[in-house]
């Protein structure tokens, strides 16, 4: 195995300058890439203190150490190692883009000292059977206003909600997952107010009924989903379907409720009998409901005094609005027969 030290930069960089001493060159240089290099330790780098992108990914590192020098770093790649955990990076203040895909890193964490992080990605992390990629609040809640970037692929995650604190969100990438609850996935895209980009490709719930309908009408920044675009059109149109449905689906309950209301209202008990009835123009004695009718709508008498004969009076104008048109027909019936 191999040890991250001065020689082996030395043998890994051409130094063209033959005027110039070692150390001063490594002390001006911005980039450095080790990939490939079977480097299992990272060693002292100290003279390397204007580091900026740091290249140590298809190695077999297994502890992240030995970077505290390196506060003017913004991205360090370390993706396919064999880092188990997220450690010794607090002292990276700049640090804007981290890439750790392909390890094997159980927990999200030892970030909440880190604010400045766009782009974070640890897709395929190498976990026991049946266990999934967590994330500590703590840093959660340190990226929530800094983090653009996310890619959790392939990390046997279940739910989305933890991460709706991440507000700043732009771009999402989490295939291969086991996210299957449409009402989770829509919790967290009321919150994501910025997202554009998301691709949730091999997860269950790819499978749900109008999947790509529900996620379009939920999040009206979305560009494009399962690398598929999003256009306009298509959303102004599911949006009117929306709109329409709801409408639908209040009348309906208003409808139900109105006819419920006259189904309880002729369970009602009542001393005057109403159905059924017999009009007849030669009968001279007019039937309890006409009476009932004739006393509804004469407005001229004044209004009873008494609470018993309000409520009298109330049902009877009740009885009258339901009644007259079915009286109405039954007339005209009569006289057409």
């Amino acid at each position: 195995m191999v040890r991250l030290t001065m020689h082996l930069i030395a043998k890994s960089i051409s130094h063209k300058n033959p005027k110039e001493y070692f150390a001063q060159y490594l002390r001006r240089i911005t980039h450095l890439n080790l990939s490939d290099k079977n480097i299992d330790t990272i060693g002292d780098l100290s003279l390397c203190r204007n580091l900026r992108v740091l290249y140590l990914y298809d190695n077999q590192i297994s502890q992240i150490q030995n970077l505290d020098f390196a506060t003017n770093l913004t991205h360090l790649y370390l993706q396919n190692n064999c880092i188990s955990c997220i450690e010794n990076l607090s002292s990276l203040k700049h640090l804007e883009k981290l890439y750790l895909g392909g390890n094997c890193i159980a927990v999200v964490e030892g970030l909440d000292k880190l604010e400045e992080i766009r782009e974070l990605h640890i897709e395929s992390q190498h976990l026991p059977l049946g266990e999934k990629l967590l994330f500590d609040p703590r840093s959660l809640t340190s990226l929530a206003k800094s983090l653009s970037v996310l890619n959790i692929s392939n990390n046997n995650i279940d739910e989305l909600a933890e991460l709706a604190v991440l507000e700043n969100i732009s771009h999402l990438t989490a295939v291969d997952n086991q996210l299957q609850y449409m009402k989770d996935l829509e919790i967290v895209l009321s919150k994501w107010t910025k997202l554009r980009s998301m691709d949730l490709t091999g997860n269950p719930l790819c499978h749900k009924p109008k999947y790509r309908d529900r996620i379009i009408v939920e999040s009206q920044t979305l560009e494009s989903l399962d690398g598929k675009e999003i256009k306009e059109m298509e959303r102004q149109f599911l949006l009117n379907w929306k709109a329409s449905k709801g409408a639908r689906k209040k009348n309906k309950e208003r409808m139900t409720n109105e006819h419920a209301a006259y189904l309880g209202f002729c369970e009602f008990e009542t001393h005057y009998p109403i159905l059924p009835f017999y009009y007849s123009p030669s009968v001279k004695e007019k039937s309890n409901s006409l009476i009932l009718s004739e006393i509804c709508k004469d407005r001229r008498k004044p209004l009873p005094r008494t609470h018993e004969e309000k409520e009298v009076v109330g049902i009877l104008r009740i009885t009258w609005e339901f009644l007259e048109p079915y009286l109405s027909y039954c007339k005209s019936h009569i006289m057409a027969n």
